[in-house]
């Protein structure tokens, strides 16, 4: 059942619940927990935004700023996807049809996911990371994107054409492998026209020359999907089987425009 925007949930940042397949936000004080219920076929997401219903033109939030929070999910290796920080929303008609992916966030995706960005690091995991792929007009980005899938399904271009993908966008990732999910951690991201820098527990994990100068959404998510976008030019989506329910927990949530 879908259940979008109910109710401001916090009126300090104007987030809201987005809620799809059984995926519920629950609140207990200045505590969130964003919940992934088990035994769903479909796609289902437990999430808080600021940016649904608006143009990505309009959403909020720019370098310089600075993210804080604190965080735990329910287990060491959930499967799907969770994370928070920002991004332009751009699977959605946010404005247009298609938009290049912008992210500047913590990002976790579980088995088979495989997104090779950057090289050396995997493609799941637990990860700081930024992606800039600018501001290509749909009209571009839409038969580029096409040409590029159906050309890695011809034998021995798939590589190649990865190869050149990355290449052509700049993305900056960093594992966080060492900083168990389940146990409680404080994370910071301080986001500035020139880099964003990553701290987490007040040690910084990462540091990207090149993240995107926005506007982007905030955003908080747990779901059960998983994306393939491999090294060997390999595309996919699909939902991960979740057998029990899975969540993800935030506190002392603060976003500070500026230096």
């Amino acid at each position: 059942m879908l259940r979008p925007y109910q109710n401001v949930i916090d009126s300090r940042y104007m987030l809201q619940r987005f809620e799809v397949g059984g995926g519920q936000v629950e609140q207990s004080g200045e505590r969130l927990r964003l919940v992934m219920p088990p035994g769903r076929r479909g796609y289902a997401d437990a999430q808080l935004d600021d940016y649904h219903g608006r143009g990505r033109r309009h959403f909020d939030h720019s370098a310089p700023l600075t993210l804080t929070l604190r965080a735990r999910a329910s287990h060491a290796a959930p499967l799907g996807t969770l994370g928070f920080g920002f991004w332009n929303d751009p699977f959605s008609l946010s404005g247009s049809v298609l938009a290049g992916p912008n992210v500047v966030w913590f990002f976790y995706a579980s088995p088979p996911s495989d997104m090779a960005l950057v090289e050396g690091v995997p493609g799941r995991g637990w990860k700081a990371a930024t992606l800039n792929t600018g501001h290509l007009p749909p009209f571009i980005l839409a038969p580029a994107a096409l040409g590029a899938i159906l050309l890695t399904r011809v034998p021995g271009l798939g590589r190649p054409v990865m190869d050149a993908a990355r290449r052509a966008v700049q993305a900056c990732e960093a594992p966080l492998g060492d900083v168990p999910l389940a146990e409680w951690h404080t994370y910071e991201l301080n986001w500035q026209p020139a880099e964003a820098v990553f701290h987490v527990d007040g040690v910084e994990r990462l540091r990207s020359p090149a993240p995107p100068l926005g506007p982007l959404g905030l955003v908080i998510w747990i779901d059960n999907q998983y994306a393939i976008a491999s090294r060997e030019g390999k595309f996919g989506f699909g939902l991960c089987p979740v057998a029990e329910p899975e969540w993800l927990e935030v506190e002392g949530l603060q976003v500070q425009p500026g230096g």
